[in-house]
């Protein structure tokens, strides 16, 4: 018997997830102590006056885990389907995220390989006024139990 196992129940070509987030002070202390990724970049103001940027910046990896953010709320709307996170592709920091502005992730379903197992989608993350800070392609596979 060859029985189709639809691994993602209730997602199709174009399922959206979204998730915001302003991004506070603590939160970027608190990324550097656990990563130990403690760059002037992200926490040195005096250091980043003189840059183009005028001021710290969070560091692009916190903003990836933002992104990872959608892809477990798409797992949870799929009912907890074991599914493991692939990897990130063409991952790009296009733009600053500065203390208080506000992320947000749109996470939309591109390919899907009901057979295999196997989704990508296209995560885009703006700020506040709509710039565009970071983009990727996200893998999921899903695991057997």
């Amino acid at each position: 018997m060859n029985e189709q196992h639809d691994h993602f129940p209730g997602v199709d070509i174009g399922t959206t997830v979204t998730y915001a987030r302003t991004v506070s002070e603590s939160d970027v202390y608190l990324f550097a102590g656990i990563t130990g990724d403690h760059s002037p970049n992200h926490t040195d103001a005096e250091y980043m006056r003189g840059t183009q940027f005028g001021q710290r910046i969070a560091h692009g990896a916190l903003t990836l885990g933002l992104m990872s953010t959608c892809s477990t709320r798409l797992i949870e709307r799929m009912g907890n389907t074991p599914t493991v996170n692939y990897g990130y592709d063409k991952v790009r920091f296009t733009g600053p995220v500065f203390f208080g502005d506000t992320v947000t992730v749109s996470y939309v379903v591109a390919e899907l390989d009901r057979s295999s197992g196997r989704l990508r989608a296209e995560v885009k993350a703006t700020n506040q006024n709509g710039d565009l800070v970071a983009v990727a392609i996200n893998v999921l596979r899903t695991v057997d139990r």
